[in-house]
């Protein structure tokens, strides 16, 4: 049964910054895509970036330039460094993990921005 835990949320000023990592088990990870999202309360859940089992990147406009998604397939983890952050950034953030037809989600972290 795969499974996904994220850690390094937080509490953190404006500008500051925070990293986030996800590890996996119980599945392939170095052949899957990975992803980041975030939902902030009223809100529905959105892409923030993604990798592919490549390397390569994919950016919510939104985060350009300022986030940056690896991954460490020795470690079966997924890392999502945050820097620039906004009070808008504020939300419980979410690894992803697409293996096959099934979709898996880790429990989330919460990431709150000060202003």
């Amino acid at each position: 049964q795969a499974q996904l835990v994220e850690s390094g949320g937080g509490l953190v000023r404006a500008g500051g910054s925070l990293r986030l990592s996800c590890a996996a088990s119980g599945f392939t990870f170095s052949g899957n895509a990975m992803g980041w999202y975030r939902q902030a309360p009223g809100n529905q859940r959105d892409l923030v970036a993604s990798i592919t089992s490549g390397g390569s990147t994919n950016y919510a406009d939104s985060e350009k330039g300022r986030f940056t998604i690896s991954r460490d397939n020795a470690k079966n983890t997924v890392y999502l460094q945050m820097n620039s952050l906004k009070p808008e950034d504020t939300a419980v953030y979410y690894c992803r993990a697409g293996i096959g037809p099934f979709v898996y989600w880790g429990q989330g972290a919460q990431v709150t921005v000060s202003s």
